[in-house]
């Protein structure tokens, strides 16, 4: 079976990457069946050990535990967002539940859970290094906020809760996609009123993909949202919103309504096993805000000012509308295409002029560019190493001192690919017996054309996940619980946001911001522009970003929600916070699939606010330095980003700032201040 299955033997590919070209689903399975084996008897055995609990023989013996497991993990979760297809999303309905009441069996261990109390309560005798006693810290902090410590009783019901939301969040995640993938508009010569050349271009190569004549319109947000920003055509603007806003709803076995409460419901009961009130309150004990009153506060800080900028905004745009013969009031399905308007109007600006001054490959090469001079990196091409699909570029990264990992772009959109962007890993970075380099993957959902133009919300978008890589690269960790990304949730973000400061750069956008036929840099004009208009219509981003987490922390502080009508409470809720009616959500809960097709941002929305309070009062420490690329920054950053889990994420951002932050520059970059 070994020499059968390539997940079960060693990997002698370049740099250790998995033999992409050589895994076949029928290997899943098994893969797992072997690993989860082998993780059992790891645990038995650190349980078991006669000798006294030591720092070695357990807290490192449970860092060694399960990396057979994690390779298969890593490598069938990826597969399973980016390559997709009925076969890895069969595999993900079955196996998911399984892992899920694998993982409880180790979390709950209780003759592991005995060893690693007793190390707790001699936490301070035991003459640990700060990496060290950290590790042991969370480690002990995960067991007992996984039910270790609670009776057998309440034990037993943690490890039902977590496999059942394992098949729940993985059934909505595949209800959102099998929703984008069967929906399409297919439009004639006289539906295309207002399209720009690159949207054309976009359309007409996803009807292609499903096998149409001319062009569609699909429900990537690559295609929908520019559609919904040119579209002359009011009644298939209308049409294109409703779809993307019903994603979930469509009765039947994927309507997502019917598993929210389950899913909330479960939840809440977790945090009652656990002695919090609800959810949230669970969730925000272990963040860097502390409770869910310090996020309610955040998000209350900007909801007023935005919705008054978003209000003036309104104004504008109705102005707009009105000289246009719009009768009525201003609907979702209206704003991007008036802001469009109003944006050329007021600014001689518009996204159609631009984008031909961003092709994917030199936004790309500007944000190796700017990790090369910040950081030393050099990333270089490695066309033969076999990888998932043709999509997908593979480089080496390389510093002064040589290998640093892998780094897989995955840049655009299919049909069979989870919509969004995200970075993850195949492999993360430790160094506990031997040095292990990272392997990283950006995912992006770019509209395919030839060329590819990105709009420059599509830019900040590859320069953001490419923040998150940076973070995975750049782990310089003894032990791999803290590796790279593995923060706090309303940490982890600070790194990517940053970065999407360097492309605002004047000197970054005339570098690389270059026509696409002519290879003429942008003209000073429309640079200077497009940096004076970046609080344009911020209003409206931060209206339908904010109300979407104030969501998120309202319904995981229910205390009962099994009952939940999560579309009469949506209303509801949208009403008490005086949601303006022409803006919408960002993300409606049956759609939400930060929230309900996993958990990691459950509760824990709010966090890219919270992070954006440290990324825009951190870029300021180089603004303060008077060099974007000040070497002693850059430096204090690099070691942020290598600390991983090492440090507090408090003591790590002061470290770099030298001071506490503030959210003033904030309130400043998204033009609420006055």
């Amino acid at each position: 079976m070994t020499q059968d299955n390539p997940l079960l033997a060693p990997w002698d590919t370049p740099f250790g990457a998995p033999p992409f070209d050589r895994i076949r689903p029928e290997h899943i399975r098994p893969a797992f069946e072997a690993a989860m084996e082998e993780h059992l008897t790891e645990i038995a055995a650190i349980g078991t050990d006669p000798a006294p609990p030591a720092f070695g023989n357990t807290i490192e013996a449970l860092a060694r535990s399960g990396r057979a497991l994690a390779r298969v993990g890593n490598l069938f979760s990826n597969l399973v967002v980016s390559l997709g297809g009925p076969a890895l999303e069969a595999l993900d309905r079955e196996l998911s539940p399984r892992l899920a009441q694998h993982g409880m069996r180790v979390a709950l261990d209780p003759d592991v859970f005995r060893r690693v109390a007793d190390l707790y309560a001699r936490r301070d005798t035991l003459n640990l290094e700060p990496d060290q006693a950290r590790l042991l810290e969370r480690t002990h902090l995960g067991f007992v906020r996984s039910g270790a410590a609670l009776a057998p009783g309440a034990r037993a019901r943690m490890a039902e809760i977590s496999e059942r939301l394992a098949t729940l969040h993985t059934a909505f995640g595949q209800n959102v996609l099998h929703d984008e993938k069967n929906w399409h508009m297919a439009l004639e010569e006289q539906d295309l009123d207002g399209l720009p050349d690159f949207l054309r271009a976009g359309m007409a190569e996803a009807a292609a993909e499903r096998g149409l004549p001319g062009h569609a319109v699909t429900l990537s947000r690559s295609l929908v949202e520019p559609f919904l920003a040119y579209s002359a055509r009011r009644d298939l603007r209308q049409r294109a919103h409703a779809a993307w806003v019903a994603r979930g709803t469509h009765p039947g076995p994927h309507d997502n309504r019917r598993l929210i409460p389950e899913i909330l419901a479960l939840r809440a009961e977790r945090a009652r096993l656990l002695g919090y009130r609800n959810f949230a309150e669970f969730r925000l004990a272990d963040s860097m805000a502390g409770s869910v009153e310090e996020a309610q506060a955040l998000l209350a800080e900007v909801w007023e000012p935005a919705k008054r900028r978003a209000a003036r905004e309104r104004d504008r745009l109705l102005e707009m509308a009105r000289a246009e013969g719009l009768e009525g009031p201003l609907r979702p399905w209206d704003w991007r295409y008036y802001a469009e308007k109003v944006r050329l109007a007021d600014h001689a600006l518009d996204e159609a002029s631009l984008k031909p001054f961003f092709p994917f490959e030199r936004i790309q090469q500007a944000a190796f560019d700017t990790a090369s001079r910040l950081f030393g990196l050099d990333f270089v091409p490695l066309p033969d190493l076999p990888l998932y699909h043709p999509d997908v570029r593979a480089y080496e990264v390389r510093d002064a001192e040589g290998h640093v990992g892998l780094f897989l772009a995955d840049p655009f959109a299919r049909g069979d690919k989870r919509s969004g962007a995200w970075m993850s890993s195949y492999r993360d970075q430790e160094s506990l017996d031997a040095a292990v380099s990272p392997i990283v993957v950006n995912n992006n959902n770019f509209a395919r054309a030839e060329p590819a133009l990105l709009s420059f919300d599509d830019a900040e978008t590859l320069f953001h996940e490419f923040g998150h890589a940076l973070h995975g690269l750049l782990s310089r960790v003894r032990y791999l619980p803290q590796s790279g990304t593995a923060v706090r949730r309303d940490f982890v973000e600070f790194p990517s946001q940053v970065y999407e400061h360097w492309l605002s750069l004047p000197e970054t956008l005339r570098a690389y911001a270059r026509h696409h036929e002519t290879g003429e840099p942008l003209p000073e004009p429309l640079l200077r522009k497009l940096l004076d208009t970046r609080t344009f219509n911020q209003g409206f981003a931060t209206v339908e970003y904010t109300a979407s987490a104030m969501i998120d922390l309202a319904l995981h502080s229910l205390d009962d929600p099994a009952a939940l009508d999560i579309e009469a409470f949506e209303a509801d809720f949208l009403g008490r916070i005086g949601m303006p009616p022409e803006i919408g959500l960002r993300h409606r809960p049956p759609h939400f699939q930060h929230l309900f097709a996993g958990g990691g941002y459950a509760a824990s929305y709010y966090a890219y606010l919270w992070s954006e309070v440290l990324d825009a009062d951190g870029f300021d420490g180089f603004t303060e330095a008077g060099d974007p690329f000040d070497p002693a920054m850059a430096a204090r950053l690099r070691h942020l980003l290598s600390a991983g889990d090492t440090e507090d994420p408090m003591r790590l951002y002061t470290a770099f700032r030298g001071r506490m932050p503030d959210t003033a520059a904030l309130l400043r970059m998204r033009g609420l201040v006055g």
